[in-house]
């Protein structure tokens, strides 16, 4: 008896639309919230947006702006970029080895649970003030929770697929470039996922402690002058480029590693 397939309903015109609209949503609303709240309150506690965008245009045309953009982006990369590599070793080798995690659990536990502010003060006395000390704390932060995550994605590929490998002569190196790296793309990804995020909110803290220039810069000298707006300019600075970074980057690598998981 031959199964007879039941066509799949495709969604109607609105329900299309209403679902492109619906990420969407929530921005407009946050801006209206803002409007109505900044109207009943005094504009140096808290600005109207249109204010907070005037303050961005002055910034953007005396060059200010992407000077300080460019500071906190170049900071953040070498930060991230120098953690990411870290966080692949030693995350590969904390899932390989036993000995290794059982040496390093304790002090995983101990960076994991201390801020990143917290270095901030201690590693511009051991490097100074710039990017050096700024620099090293993104890769405390960001290094811990990224080499853990793929420790997890080591350690949770199936031990068929392993001896499959060394059933036909795969070597250690070999295992560890066609089936450990490759099964592990996913949690590779999703740990950059996390590891920029903890680098971010680093980056930005340790600029408003010790840094001349910057994002978190802009944020830190606009509470002291009391300039709300310089204030609100960063911090919507600092939420659209992690946003943006979300959205065009580690979403699509996860959709293009979704067949590793074994999604649809």
């Amino acid at each position: 008896m031959q199964a007879v397939a039941t066509p799949v309903a495709r969604p109607g015109l609105a329900a299309r639309l209403f679902a492109r609209v619906l990420p969407w949503a929530s921005l407009p609303l946050l801006v209206l919230a803002w409007t109505i709240a900044a109207s009943r309150v005094p504009s140096y506690v808290l600005p109207q947006p249109w204010e907070v965008l005037g303050e961005g245009l002055r910034w953007l045309k005396d060059g200010s702006l992407l000077s300080n953009l460019g500071h906190s982006l170049l900071r953040e990369f070498m930060g991230f970029g120098l953690a990411a590599v870290l966080a692949l070793l030693l995350g590969v080798g904390l899932g390989l080895s036993a000995r290794l995690r059982s040496f390093m659990s304790p002090l995983n536990s101990l960076f994991m649970a201390i801020p990143p502010i917290a270095w901030t003060p201690l590693m511009m006395i051991f490097l100074g003030l710039g990017n050096a000390s700024i620099v090293a704390v993104i890769v405390l932060a960001a290094m811990f929770p990224m080499a853990l995550t793929i420790q997890d994605g080591v350690q949770s590929i199936q031990g068929g697929l392993v001896r499959a490998a060394r059933t036909l002569g795969a070597g250690r190196a070999q295992l560890l470039r066609h089936v450990y790296l490759p099964a592990c793309l996913p949690c590779v990804t999703a740990a950059l996922r996390i590891g920029f995020s903890q680098a971010w909110r680093a980056l930005v803290a340790a600029e408003m402690i010790g840094a001349s220039q910057g994002i978190g810069w802009m944020v830190s000298t606009g509470g002291q002058i009391g300039n709300s707006s310089q204030v609100l300019l960063g911090i919507c600075l600092i939420g659209l480029i992690a946003w943006l970074t979300e959205r065009l980057v580690f979403r699509r690598l996860e959709a293009h590693y979704t067949h590793w998981l074994g999604q649809s």
